[in-house]
């Protein structure tokens, strides 16, 4: 059973925990539940949360020692400093192999520790800026929802921080799964963690929402991003700067990421070989999707299927 403690501190934001809970901890019938999830704080006892009353928290920082993945689910105010007991618990669990994810705010505490140094992060779009002034070697990433490296991920606003908590169960056990919790909680299925965090409202948002249902009921055509412009009557460049405006990426980015999800939920659910998997999703050959599908997930189809079979 994989272990998930959440890291809290007075006042506690209730829905960012919450975020991290539902995902991790809530179990739901028909559904198999793969993880622990436990709630710790620096001093154990009342801790006043963001909705004026105080929860009770029995378990310190030891907690940590055993954690898998460690959640930091906000951190107000942001100037907090982090003790020096909660840093050396955090850099001890990701010595020993814990991943350390935060959502929202929660980014300043891990900043703190310096894992990520050097590395990209994103945050609430509000507090990017502030992120960027405050710890310069870290590249901030406003327009992402989620970023993850692996051993650390951080997330944008509590929302963000719901779709990063579904990644990593989709990484950790597979889309069909994730896709079982997400419908459990009537959430999206799936958010690109690329997707940019806020647009403005625009005449196109209707159309270009239109647009994406119609592409993907045709992923096993050879649709092309000439063919995605034809469609709403514009011209590619157009449409590249809607995507952009509107999605935070590209038409082909977008496409790949589509056709790549939906490889990932027929190599768990059917026994088709590759090369018609390739076909259905619109990826040509078992080189092409291999090739993309290595690129895009870390791993090959057939060790995708392997790890994944639901």
């Amino acid at each position: 059973m994989h272990r998930v403690v959440a890291l809290v501190r007075p006042v506690q934001s209730t829905f960012e925990l919450g975020c991290a809970a539902e995902v991790f901890g809530t179990a739901r019938a028909g559904i198999p539940q793969y993880y622990e999830f436990e709630v710790c704080t620096e001093t154990p006892g009342p801790v006043p949360t963001s909705a004026g009353y105080a929860m009770s928290v029995t378990r310190g920082l030891s907690a940590l020692t055993s954690a898998d993945t460690v959640i930091i689910p906000g951190w107000l105010p942001v100037e907090a400093p982090l003790s020096a007991r909660v840093r050396r618990a955090l850099l001890r669990a990701h010595a020993r192999g814990a991943r350390l994810v935060t959502i929202c705010s929660g980014v300043f505490a891990l900043a703190r520790t310096g894992l990520l140094d050097g590395r990209s992060a994103t945050t609430h779009w509000a507090r990017a800026e502030q992120l960027r002034r405050e710890f310069p070697q870290i590249r901030v990433e406003p327009d992402r929802l989620y970023v993850d490296h692996g051993d650390v991920a951080t997330s944008a606003g509590a929302g963000a921080g719901i779709d990063l908590c579904l990644h990593l169960v989709r990484r950790d056990h597979g889309a069909g799964h994730a896709t079982l919790v997400a419908r459990h909680m009537v959430m999206p299925p799936h958010r690109d963690g690329g997707q940019i965090q806020y647009a403005p409202a625009s005449p196109q948002s209707s159309s270009l929402d239109g647009l994406l249902a119609w592409a993907g009921a045709r992923l096993g055509t050879p649709l092309s991003v000439g063919d995605l412009a034809a469609q709403l009557n514009v011209s590619p460049r157009t449409l590249a700067r809607r995507f952009a405006d509107q999605l935070g990426t590209s038409p082909g980015s977008w496409l790949l990421s589509r056709r790549i999800a939906e490889a990932r939920s027929l190599l768990e659910e059917t026994d088709l070989p590759v090369e018609a998997i390739a076909a259905r999703v619109g990826l040509t050959s078992a080189v092409n999707l291999r090739r993309r599908f290595r690129a895009v997930v870390g791993t090959t189809p057939g060790a995708y299927r392997r790890a994944f079979r639901v």
